[in-house]
């Protein structure tokens, strides 16, 4: 029994356009997992920067056009959740990398095998 070539083009359509759109968030989540990464090393300097410090060195955070005293402590500490924070996003994008790589994969594979078997089914 065979499919008929209107409902055939249309499933191969169908799946074409799940790859497509695959393929794009892939690359988006690609761009956004480097910003993270990048995100995280600056902030990873900056810890670093503050722990040589010595205790009495003043510590300042720009907040709009001003900067405000924060003590050296409070700083290392947020810098310390930001991090984990992108560390956690990273992770959560790697898994969703993960499931769109392997969407877009399953979906060439199936418009490989319906032209292979000629829209025999």
């Amino acid at each position: 029994m065979s499919i008929p070539n209107a409902a055939l083009q249309k499933l191969v359509q169908e799946i074409e356009i799940q790859a497509i759109s695959a393929q794009r968030e892939i690359n988006v989540v690609k761009s956004t997992i480097s910003a993270k990464q990048r995100d995280a090393r600056l902030l990873e300097l900056t810890i670093s920067e503050l722990k040589i410090l010595t205790k009495e060195t003043k510590v300042y955070e720009g907040v709009g056009k001003m900067f405000v005293f924060r003590p050296t402590a409070d700083v290392e500490k947020r810098l310390l959740l930001e991090t984990a924070e992108l560390k956690a996003d990273v992770s959560n994008l790697n898994k969703k990398l993960h499931y769109l790589e392997t969407t877009h994969k399953n979906s060439r594979e199936h418009i490989d095998q319906i032209f292979r078997s000629g829209g025999r089914s």
